[in-house]
């Protein structure tokens, strides 16, 4: 064997298994730089970061794509850690064990993950990551935006990850189509925006996917809501009430949404309409569907309100619509008024009555030529109970209002709070100190809580909540 070969990865193979019985992932062909040029960049005891760099970029001369894409990831793994100090050594790079198997990691994770964001994604503890070109990745931890110590090499290293994540839905990116929205394999939704429309490189946003389960129990620990909302909002899930759940962008609602979801007859049949399937249904008789955006020709796309339209079709006892945007309000409200009671929706907004505004302006714009008297009619009539959730300044994210949809007098929404959070201060830790005012008034809907034989749950929630110490009976 000449000074200028490498065998495949390194000088054994990690099972010891003769050449002959193992796919070489790792080309045999002498190097493209001599010794004597690579040991004039890379002066012996200076662990650098272009030294690195140039590893990295000679194990990359020695791999066989093909080849690599054979094997599963902790094989490529341990083969990438042994051809990384083999390299290290032959050209005194002084690497600890540590750095190298970062730099095999590194490249692993670039060959078959996402780079850099790979740790990012593993990490349970991080809701969002937001990467604003090479040099500034931020995460989210318990509420708070935070940078992380996340770099990647240059422009077109972001580059090739955002297209990656776009050719993983089948779908790319790139100057002439430089926007794209996706879903990773384990459910978390990515949007992509390119340069020139980003003016300091790729762009990420990626909503991660929660793995856990959760319910009102896990709420309640994280301080989200009091456990006589939970029994309140756990009543109007039994009792099939209509439920548009608000809030701002990561404010809580598709997961307080899979938390009411638990109380849904398992009898039931469900049909969901997601623009990215998010929600965690468990019960049996369930339908859902997603919607499909566009081809690079402009055709084929599904948007919610096709869905929305077709999920009537399909014998549901529910409707959940993940998100409500647009034209689809109209469907909505339709659906929630021919007898699919128990429907559930959310929507971006700040508070309950701009809840109801959002939702009337979305019916304007599918021409549907109704006056504004004829839309809040339907509104009240469809609409029960309005959840309102904000992330607040200390991170979490909290139920500030559940507001009853009451009627309508001459041509405005009459609201009536049954809960609504007032902040009285901040703690020395930095946690806001709040208490819910409480109304005990008979709710619009009692005909339906006695109907399903719940009236007496629902006054006794209302009287624990009347004495519970998170809550207050004395007008805000």
């Amino acid at each position: 064997m000449n000074d200028d070969e490498v065998p495949v990865f390194g000088h054994k193979h990690i099972d010891d298994a003769a050449p002959a019985e193992v796919a070489a992932p790792v080309r045999n062909y002498a190097y493209e730089m001599s010794h004597a040029q690579m040991h004039a960049e890379m002066a012996p005891g200076r662990v650098l970061r272009e030294d690195i760099a140039k590893l990295r970029e000679i194990c990359l001369t020695k791999i066989d794509a093909v080849a690599v894409a054979s094997l599963p990831p902790d094989r490529l793994w341990a083969e990438l850690e042994r051809l990384v100090y083999e390299l290290a050594s032959e050209y005194h790079v002084q690497m600890n064990i540590s750095e190298q198997r970062q730099l095999a990691t590194e490249l692993v994770d670039d060959m078959i993950g996402l780079g850099p964001l790979e740790p990012l994604l593993m990490d349970e503890s991080i809701t969002d990551i937001v990467v604003n070109g090479p040099e500034k990745t931020f995460v989210e931890r318990g509420g708070k935006l935070v940078q992380a110590p996340v770099h990647f090499r240059d422009w077109e290293h972001l580059t090739n990850i955002c297209q990656r994540i776009a050719a993983s839905v089948g779908r790319h990116v790139d100057e002439s189509s430089p926007m794209v929205d996706a879903r990773l394999k384990d459910g978390s939704r990515v949007n992509v925006v390119l340069p020139p429309l980003t003016l300091d490189g790729p762009a990420i946003s990626i909503r991660k996917f929660s793995k856990k389960t959760m319910d009102f129990q896990k709420l309640i620990g994280f301080g989200s809501l009091t456990p006589s909302i939970a029994k309140i909002l756990e009543i109007c899930a039994r009792c099939r009430l209509n439920v548009i759940v608000s809030g701002g962008t990561g404010s809580g609602k598709t997961t307080l949404m899979n938390a009411l979801s638990q109380y849904i007859d398992p009898s039931e049949r469900i049909v969901t309409v997601e623009d990215v399937a998010e929600l965690q249904l468990q019960q049996p008789d369930i339908v859902r569907m997603e919607t499909r955006p566009p081809s690079l020709e402009g055709k084929g796309e599904v948007d919610t309100r096709d869905l929305v339209r077709n999920a009537l079709r399909m014998r549901p006892d529910r409707i959940i619509v993940g998100e409500v945007r647009g034209t689809e309000a109209f469907d909505m409200l339709q659906a929630m008024n021919t007898g699919h009671a128990g429907s559930l929706s959310t929507i971006h907004a700040n508070t309950t009555r701009d809840a109801l505004s959002r939702i009337e302006n979305m019916v304007q714009m599918s021409n549907m030529g109704l006056s504004s008297k004829s839309i809040r009619t339907e509104m009240v009539a469809a609409i029960n109970i309005i959840v309102q959730l904000d992330r607040q300044r200390d991170g979490v994210r909290r139920v500030t209002e559940v507001t009853d949809v009451a009627g309508l007098e001459e041509d405005i929404v009459l609201l009536k709070d049954i809960f609504k959070l007032k902040i009285l201060g901040e703690a020395h830790d930095g946690q806001l100190i709040a208490r819910y005012h409480v109304d005990r008034s008979r709710p619009s809907f009692y005909e339906k809580l006695a109907y399903f034989g719940l009236e007496g749950a629902w006054m006794e929630a209302m009287e624990e909540a009347a004495h519970d110490p998170a809550m207050t009976a004395e007008p805000l």
